[in-house]
């Protein structure tokens, strides 16, 4: 895909609506469908990386409540003619058809590759990826099990998505973390990207899950980015057809 002139290619990740509080969440959603607004007018592209939602668990005929303006926000930009990809991420991976059914929005339960203007883009939500952590990966191979999910469904849905919060409010906290950069040699998602150019060239590898908004120079000119959030960091990156760079929506 070449760009045209003037429009670029916008990348968020890790919304967590419905925590800590729906007052706050609600407050979040707001914030975020402004910022909608304002990249519409030179968005060629928008990629959502997964945690959109902190708890989500979509039955045949049921969806989660809740989620009305951002939901609604998305169906406009779509229905206007904006291309939009969206993920699944570890808090989130039940998603099923309803976004491609609805908001003709397609979703990636694993992480794609894109090349856009002569760079190479491996994009992805990064939760399983790179070494160790191997407890969650066990656990997501059977949480993703149509067998599982199929059981799941039997559960009532106000108590099955009841039970999918609970379980996401006893997980971490990221309003109050602080999950600080911690060197090449611990932080698995660059272990991956260090990985993976032994394998191929990517220019860009962009992901979200460890909420922290970073650019960190790989070899061969590559680059990793991670989104952050919009619980601390309203962040997203940004590529203008040259350069991928990081903002802050304020």
């Amino acid at each position: 895909m070449i760009l045209p002139q003037g429009k670029k290619i916008y990348f968020a990740s890790d919304f967590h609506f419905g925590i800590p509080d729906k007052a706050s969440s609600i407050a979040r959603e707001k914030r975020v469908c402004l910022w909608l607004d304002e990249i519409k007018k030179d968005a060629a592209h928008l990629y959502l990386v997964g945690d959109i939602f902190d708890a989500w668990f979509e039955y045949k005929n049921v969806v989660p409540k809740g989620y009305t303006r951002f939901l609604g926000k998305l169906a406009e930009l779509s229905d206007a003619g904006l291309p939009i990809e969206a993920f699944t991420g570890n808090h989130d991976l039940w998603m099923r058809g309803y976004f491609q059914e609805e908001l003709n929005i397609p979703i990636h339960h694993e992480p794609i590759k894109r090349e856009f203007n002569g760079k190479q883009f491996f994009i992805g939500h990064g939760d399983g990826l790179g070494p160790g952590d191997n407890g969650y990966k066990i656990l997501k191979t059977v949480l993703r099990n149509p067998f599982s999910q199929w059981l799941y469904r039997r559960i009532h849905p106000d108590t099955g998505v009841g039970i999918a919060s609970w379980l996401s409010h006893k997980g971490p906290k990221h309003i109050a973390a602080d999950d600080p950069f911690l060197g090449p040699d611990k932080e698995f998602l660059v272990q991956f990207c260090l990985q993976h150019l032994q394998q191929e060239h990517i220019d860009y590898f962009i992901f979200g899950h460890r909420h922290i908004a970073i650019e960190y120079p790989l070899p061969q000119n590559s680059l990793y980015v991670n989104l952050g959030d919009w619980l601390r960091f309203n962040s997203y990156a940004v590529f203008d057809g040259v350069d991928l760079k990081l903002q802050y929506y304020k």
